[in-house]
């Protein structure tokens, strides 16, 4: 069984898996920098190829979680092909 890395970033109330070519490390850095400067906005993009603008504060709650998931071909970030959030209803 082929399985692969799922990251989902929850900020505040609001929970995104990104697309797979998101550099976590890169995120997390960009995010603290935000943190530390008072405040901008965090440019990543989410699973569906959904680009997203984060305003980070020293006010917001930021989890990042890694999870091992078996392999779906639709999560590749592609807008052709979207897939994300919580549940793939089709």
């Amino acid at each position: 069984m082929q399985t692969m890395s799922r990251t989902r970033v929850a900020l505040d109330d609001a929970g995104f898996f990104l697309a797979q070519d998101q550099d976590v490390a890169d995120l997390r850095r960009r995010i603290e920098d935000a943190v530390h400067s008072g405040g901008a906005f965090v440019e990543f993009v989410a699973a569906g190829d959904r680009s997203m603008s984060v305003l980070i504060s020293s006010a917001s709650k930021v989890v990042i979680s890694v999870e091992s998931v078996d392999f779906d071909a639709r999560d590749l970030g592609d807008d052709a092909l979207p897939y994300g959030g919580e549940f793939d209803l089709l």
